[in-house]
């Protein structure tokens, strides 16, 4: 386990899973926020915490769950024609649909951040909430929602690094963990620095869009899919981490010019 861990895909997947973890948790915490924001003042601080605190939870009871279905590699189906073969799997079933709620998802985030970029927030901060229990379990239906993207980008990530998938599990919940320990040390400093630069959040959106593309055709390698005669290939993860690093050196790039543009 400790030698896998200090691995250079498991190094890679848990800086890059813990970095998505941290942007797709923004909105996350803009949610919490409001609810917090409802509460007198000397509950609000203890509102968010237990609010990410309980995102941390949950997250983890749904990686068990959304593992224990991915470990299930049995074909209990097999479509058999002419130019089409697929074995199908419960886990490839997941992985699949995995990919299309991301990209679905991604896409329609995408859109509203840029055509309607408070709609959300303005909905709900006309909630009322009177107490901290009525904070904390709206709180608890927010993180559940943000959970299913955050879950599955985690399962796209990992699939596939060790054989066995405990160790891929493990790997999940570290990046969890490490995710949500950094949002509650510097939950003020990361919505600022998200505000002042929202192109950081709709490039994580735009990685979920390629997560999803690898999980779909990762679900097609493992159900065997063969479409004219020709196999189906997995995707190298490697190819992922470069867009996502490059992505983010042109980022970065644009942030220096920004800054020294003001100067």
């Amino acid at each position: 386990m400790i030698d896998f861990l200090f691995t250079s895909d498991a190094i890679m997947a848990l800086l890059t899973l813990t970095f998505l973890e941290i942007i797709l948790g923004i909105d996350n915490i803009v949610f919490i926020s409001i609810a917090a924001n409802k509460l007198p003042e000397h509950q609000q601080s203890k509102a968010t915490t237990v609010g990410l605190l309980l995102a941390m939870i949950q997250r983890i009871i749904l990686l068990f769950f959304v593992s224990f279905l991915i470990g299930l590699k049995e074909p209990f189906y097999t479509i058999e024609l002419s130019w089409l073969h697929i074995a199908v799997s419960w886990q490839a079933l997941i992985l699949f649909g995995g990919g299309l709620f991301l990209i679905y998802k991604s896409t329609s985030e995408i859109h509203e951040k840029v055509e309607m970029p408070s709609h959300d927030e303005n909905n709900f901060s006309k909630k009322k909430i009177k107490s901290l229990k009525q904070a904390i379990f709206q709180i608890l239906i927010i993180d559940f929602i943000f959970s299913i993207d955050s879950i599955l980008t985690a399962v796209g990530m990992t699939n596939g690094l060790h054989s066995n998938h405990n160790y891929n599990l493990v790997l999940m919940i570290i990046a969890v963990v490490i995710s949500i320990v950094i949002m509650i040390g510097f939950v003020n400093p990361i919505r600022e620095f998200i505000k002042n630069h929202p192109s950081m959040q709709l490039l994580g959106l735009a990685f979920l869009i390629l997560i999803g593309f690898m999980l779909i055709t990762e679900a097609a390698h493992l159900s065997h899919t063969k479409l004219l005669g020709n196999e189906v290939g997995a995707i190298p993860k490697g190819y992922l981490y470069f867009a996502i690093a490059f992505s983010l050196f042109v980022e970065f790039l644009n942030f220096k010019i920004q800054k020294n543009n003001k100067n």
